[in-house]
């Protein structure tokens, strides 16, 4: 009788009744689906370094020796080429991942990335680098599809498996015996892994309050008609149960359309590149067993905080109906957000990323529960120092009902933390040399003499023209201003191989992982603050309207008093701006305040715009979104006569 009844009031609740409805509804999908984006990230982090875990050779210390595997790096147009060499110790050897078989001593797999350039180069920039291409590399040996990588087959002495390397980023990993080609991640794949972890946090919680939120969207119409229920009979727990099924229908279909609308969007997320290019969209999709705890923990999380509200309704349904104001927020609010902010200097003495992401959480958390006390604070120093009719109605609108004016602005205050955090962690630029391009070679010690002759010799074969100087441990190949890149390729292609186990590369080269990662690093600031701010203006748009739905009586009844239209319109806009400026910069600053002990350095110019820029966004978002739904204002006004629903 309680699911029939419930799904009679859902459909006979009229046309403004259904418009909440879907409010709900579209308010789920959106946080559904970029929940699922936010935990997918993580999964798709993981699957990359298992695939590339393959190039980082454990040792076999004990067991049987099957291979010697080492790994380089090479450099072609700017993009670094990971080069693995591989060398069989018996016929015992596995198949390295993506590869039908072993390969045998010089000969080379390619990716279908660089294959593809091998092809389109000429051969003096890139091919001739690998003389012997056996065959192209599957998907099980890259890291994402556009990346280039070279397997190389090797004899167990030859030099490149038995000679010296210098300790840097390029030289890679030095030859090491090992037991099978399983390997572990790798230190940047880890890396990668704590910086998702991170932002999946900065976007999860949000996402989790928006989806909390939206059970309280038109909580007023829904009180007064449990309220009426309660006072003609209904149980509590009849109560309690229609609330629930009523919540959990809504939430159930918007979880169902939040996840279709996240399938259909990953091939344009697929598009996003990051640690080097983009992702295959398998990496993305979090697995069957994801999506359905996501559709049974959204309605779940929607129906309890449905739940939570309806403590007044149940116990004094006569105050309900009759409008009584609630009672006053506690200060504990404040406490547990003090609490939680004591917590934040042990995140600058090299905590796990668990603990970091722990700590941000609960600050995130308790920012969300002091935002309706600081609103009732905001609302009763507004009415005391009102003296237009519009901030007076606002001031009375905040101290009323602080916990329905915080939904509307909370998106965006919660932005603010993110905004103040990544703004503050926000990295500089590297400086590079704008000079003519330099080719620099590490040489074992008293060798840079022969090395150097041997230079010129293939540089002049080459057709590059080239100054080569040498130095105690390095040979360097001065290149002319008017070297492009494919002057460049050349000299590296020429240079191939001249030193065993070393690459030839430049400063920009030397720079290129740093520049890689300050890359994703921005990129991951744009998709967290989108992110962020499609959460925070799709809430305040859904919420306004809600709040129109639900007062609609009271603003009807203003109308029919003489208030003008405008008057209601800027009454509203300072209800969402007067709690936002300050909830929006407390949120900032405190976002800034946890990023302090993780930040290196200064705050730079690049980290001072972001902060401008989310400023200005959000208020821009939130008066635009409220701005839209005017017409629905207008709409209410013009009928103040009892409705059914």
């Amino acid at each position: 009788m309680n699911l029939d009844l419930t799904w009679r009031l859902l459909k006979g609740g009229g046309r403004r009744g259904l418009l909440g409805t879907w409010l709900t509804l579209a308010a789920v999908a959106v946080s559904t689906a970029l929940l699922l984006f936010a935990v997918a990230a993580n999964f798709a982090f993981a699957a990359r370094g298992d695939r590339g875990a393959w190039r980082t050779p454990v040792p076999a210390e004990g067991r049987p020796a099957v291979a010697v595997e080492a790994a380089r790096f090479d450099f072609v147009r700017d993009q670094a080429i990971t080069v693995v060499d591989l060398a069989a110790l018996g016929q015992a050897a596995p198949a390295p991942p993506g590869m039908p078989r072993f390969p045998k001593p010089g000969e080379t797999w390619l990716s279908p990335a660089l294959a593809e350039l091998a092809r389109t180069l000429p051969a003096g920039e890139l091919a001739a680098r690998w003389p012997r291409q056996a065959g192209v590399l599957g998907d099980e040996a890259l890291v994402h599809p556009d990346e280039l990588v070279a397997v190389v087959g090797r004899a167990p002495d030859d030099p490149e498996m038995t000679a010296a390397r210098s300790e840097d980023w390029i030289a890679g990993r030095p030859p090491t015996k090992v037991a099978d080609l399983r390997g572990r991640t790798s230190e940047d794949s880890e890396a990668y892994q704590v910086l998702t972890l991170i932002a999946s946090v900065l976007m999860v919680v949000p996402l989790l309050v928006f989806g909390g939120a939206a059970a309280r969207l038109t909580v007023a119409r829904r009180d007064q008609r449990l309220a009426a229920l309660r006072l003609v009979g209904a149980t509590p727990g009849q109560v309690v149960g229609m609330t629930v099924a009523e919540a959990v229908i809504v939430a159930f279909a918007g979880a169902v359309a939040g996840v279709a609308a996240y399938a259909l969007a990953l091939p344009l997320l697929a598009r996003i590149p990051m640690a080097g290019g983009p992702w295959y969209a398998g990496d993305l999709w979090p697995g069957l067993l994801v999506v359905a705890g996501t559709l049974v923990a959204v309605p779940l999380l929607v129906g309890l905080s449905a739940v939570a509200g309806l403590r007044r309704v149940v116990v004094s349904p006569l105050g309900v109906a009759k409008r009584e104001t609630p009672p006053a927020l506690r200060f504990f609010r404040v406490l547990a957000l003090l609490a939680a902010l004591a917590a934040v200097p042990v995140l600058g003495m090299g905590v796990s990323a668990g603990v970091i992401a722990a700590v941000i959480a609960l600050v995130f958390l308790c920012i969300n529960l002091v935002g309706p006390w600081v609103v009732a604070l905001v609302g009763r120093i507004a009415a005391a120092t009102a003296r237009r009719p519009a901030r007076l109605l606002a001031a009375r609108r905040l101290m009323d009902d602080p916990r329905s004016a915080w939904r509307t602005v909370s998106g965006v205050a919660l932005t603010g933390f993110v905004a103040g955090f990544i703004g503050l962690l926000s990295p500089g630029a590297f400086s590079g040399d704008a000079g003519p391009p330099q080719l620099r070679l590490a040489v074992p010690a008293g060798q840079t003499a022969e090395v150097a002759g041997q230079a010129r010799e293939r540089l002049e074969r080459a057709g590059v023209t080239a100054t080569v100087a040498e130095s105690k441990k390095t040979v360097v190949a001065a290149l002319g201003s008017s070297a492009d890149a494919a002057g460049v390729d050349r000299a590296r292609t020429a240079l191939a191989g001249l030193v065993p186990g070393h690459t030839a590369s430049t400063e920009a080269d030397d720079q290129r992982f740093g520049l890689q990662i300050l890359a994703d690093v921005r990129v991951g600031t744009v998709v967290v603050l989108s992110v962020s701010f499609l959460v925070a203006i799709a809430s305040a748009g859904i919420t306004a309207a809600s709040s129109i739905l639900d007062r609609r009586q009271t603003y009807a009844l203003l109308r029919l008093a003489g208030t003008p239209l405008e008057v209601l319109d800027r009454a509203r806009r300072a209800e969402t701006l007067l709690p936002l400026a300050v909830m929006g910069g407390g949120a900032i600053a405190v976002g800034m305040i946890c990023a302090v002990p993780l930040m290196m350095g200064a705050m730079n110019a690049t980290g001072a715009i972001t902060l401008l820029a989310c400023v200005v966004l959000g208020f821009g978002g939130v008066v635009g979104a409220g701005a839209l739904s005017r017409p629905l204002l207008r709409s209410v006004t013009a009928d103040p006569a009892p409705r059914p629903d």
